[in-house]
């Protein structure tokens, strides 16, 4: 049985690698128990066959009672009986024991006359819900469909992949058409189109949101990344901005050493684009070098300043000689072309 179960499950997963390749691998299944019980000629049958076996209990019932009434009766009268008769009621009692046991075998056994009947009870309707099983496998396109009541176990089941309502539709339908007029029959095309435009919806609408649930988990595990993401460039950015802190508070440190200026412990580190507010007048006086080195810095860089300004301004200006003298000149062909045109002398320049 696990060598069959092992294979089946391959020929499952091989199967369904293949349908990947081109569309999603599509599986249903039914409850057939839940379709017999709903199917309309399996419900007239069984009514039959329950009335039977009613019938057949009665008649148990009844053996039973006799029985027991000669039990009864042989307990009662035993003191007054010879041996010889004590015997032959108790045969006639175990005779009639295992009448009763021989047709309770006959009629409920494995192999009784209630099983036989159910078995030939069950086979048409059984051969009417496989073919409406195929039929609504090849009109919606199922891959596989299983069956839920069989030795088959199925862990878990979705109840939107459960056909089992759509067979029973389909066996009603099959059922009323023959006692149908042209009229009805008409009626009941019309609805059973609704039907199947309504199971169509319902299929699209499983469908649809199957893919909602996967776009909403995929936007989530996108939005997990980015936050997990902006998070880490967070932390590198303040790592950064820390060490620049500490590298500039080094410098400092070494600038303040070499100029023999003492920084208490706990002065905070200037960063590198901090600028120094200006001192009070009263403080002019007692300007360390480290400042004195810094004005000498700012007129260095005022001087760098104004030499490339006269350097621009002089470009300008050559610039500007440039054109003038290009447009003199543009100015001079054109006028001593107009006069050789004219047959005149050019004026002197």
């Amino acid at each position: 049985m696990k060598k069959h179960i092992i294979l089946f499950v391959m020929f499952v997963y091989t199967c369904s690698l293949q349908a990947q390749v081109v569309r999603g691998l599509r599986i249903g299944y039914i409850d057939m128990e839940y379709i017999l019980q709903n199917a309309p000629d399996y419900t007239e049958a069984k009514n039959q066959l329950e009335q039977k076996a009613q019938k057949w209990k009665q008649e148990i019932s009844t053996k039973t009672a006799e029985i027991d009434k000669l039990k009864e009766s042989l307990k009662t009268e035993r003191v007054l009986l010879t041996k010889e008769l004590i015997e032959e009621r108790e045969e006639e009692i175990t005779f009639q024991e295992k009448e009763l046991m021989d047709f309770q075998e006959k009629r409920f056994g494995p192999n009784g006359d209630l099983m036989v009947q159910k078995a030939v009870l069950v086979k048409p309707i059984q051969d009417q819900v496989f073919t409406a099983v195929q039929d609504i496998a090849e009109q919606k396109r199922y891959d596989f469909v299983f069956d839920k009541s069989s030795d088959l176990t199925m862990i878990f089941a979705a109840k939107q992949f459960d056909i089992s309502e759509q067979v029973i539709r389909k066996l009603s339908r099959t059922s009323k058409r023959s006692q149908l007029s042209k009229k009805e029959l008409k009626e009941e095309a019309i609805k059973e189109y609704k039907e199947d435009v309504e199971d169509a919806n319902s299929d699209f609408a499983i469908r649809k949101k199957m893919l909602d649930d996967k776009k909403a988990a995929r936007d989530s595990l996108i939005s997990v990344r980015k936050e997990a993401r902006d998070k880490i460039l967070a932390d590198r950015k303040a790592a950064a901005d820390a060490k620049r802190a500490e590298a500039a508070a080094k410098r400092q440190e070494a600038i303040d050493k070499k100029n023999g200026v003492t920084t208490p412990a706990n002065k905070p580190a200037e960063t590198p684009k901090e600028k120094p507010a200006a001192a009070p007048a009263s403080e002019n006086a007692n300007k360390t070098a480290p400042d004195e080195k810094s004005d000498a810095e700012t007129e260095k860089e005022a001087q760098r300043k104004l030499m490339l300004e006269a350097k621009k301004k002089e470009m300008d200006d050559r610039r500007k000689a440039l054109a003038d003298k290009k447009a003199k000149a543009i100015k001079d062909r054109e006028d001593a072309k107009k006069a050789k045109e004219a047959g005149t002398t050019p004026p002197p320049k």
